[in-house]
């Protein structure tokens, strides 16, 4: 084990399988203590089984991101067992329905922004003041490539719940500007999760018009996929005082299967009513 996260209390959500498990069993190695959020309470109680078997510190939290009440409560338990996180890492997420928007299933969509987008928004919301009080902070969304690339049918839930959690965490960052609490937002990579698999099955289902999602599925079972481990590394890494001043970007993982995409750039006004020029 290491010590290099001594002392820092963090909080992974989607932390039951896949990346937030990777991320939490990351960040327990190095020293941190681990709060763990998912819905499946025995894949999280798995989870925690693995940190603690290798000598790392881990709490099993079962909660529903998407609930105000169940956010609640586990800020309240965190507080309680742990103390104040300064880390943040929202990994939990779905997919959501593949489907065109004239048949798309209403509960479906809904909740896909829901866990994708208002998830992460009351986790940094509960957890926020704890950093700001402590000076030190840093939150770390899952966002995703396909927020950047051009809109295309099929998968418009997904695409507007990153897009939507692009700029919310581009806000926040803004909000805590020089507080010593960063905001950021990654792109994982190209892993072969269980949404792969959901992915899989669904394009399949849609035969013809989900063509793309097909020859997406195809990729990946031809490259591999993308090392999780290297999403759980890029974590760490913002962690680091090293990466004090990075804040309010679109971060990508080392040598992934996609290049890396412009995202945004920082424009220094735009707001006539600013521009002292436009009098």
């Amino acid at each position: 084990m290491s010590s290099k996260l001594k002392g820092r209390i963090a909080v992974v959500t989607g932390s039951s399988r896949g990346l937030g498990r990777q991320v939490a069993i990351t960040l327990a190695k190095e020293g941190a203590q681990v709060a763990l959020a998912a819905r499946s309470e025995s894949a999280l109680r798995e989870t925690e089984r693995m940190i603690q078997d290798a000598g790392g510190s881990a709490v099993a939290i079962p909660s529903d991101v998407s609930s105000i009440e169940s956010v609640e409560r586990l800020k309240q338990t965190v507080e309680e067992r742990l103390g104040p996180p300064t880390i943040l890492v929202n990994v939990a997420g779905i997919f959501g329905p593949i489907q065109w928007v004239k048949d798309s299933d209403p509960i479906a969509w809904v909740e896909t922004i829901q866990i994708n987008t208002i998830g992460p928004y009351l986790m940094c919301r509960a957890f926020i003041d704890g950093m700001l009080a402590a000076r030190w902070g840093r939150i770390i969304n899952f966002s995703s490539a396909a927020a950047l690339h051009p809109p295309g049918p099929l998968n418009s839930a997904y695409g507007a719940s990153k897009v939507a959690l692009n700029q919310f965490t581009r806000h926040l960052a803004a909000e805590v500007a020089d507080s010593g609490v960063t905001a950021n937002v990654i792109h994982p990579g190209d892993v072969r999760t269980e949404m792969f698999e959901k992915i899989r099955e669904d394009a399949k289902k849609m035969g013809p018009d989900a063509k793309a999602y097909q020859d997406w599925v195809t990729w990946m079972d031809e490259t591999g996929g993308d090392d999780p481990q290297k999403a759980a590394d890029l974590v760490l890494k913002l962690t680091s005082d090293q990466c004090a001043s990075i804040t309010g970007q679109f971060l990508w993982i080392e040598n992934g299967l996609q290049a890396p995409i412009p995202s945004w750039e920082s424009p220094e006004s735009g707001q006539p009513w600013k521009d002292s020029s436009s009098d």
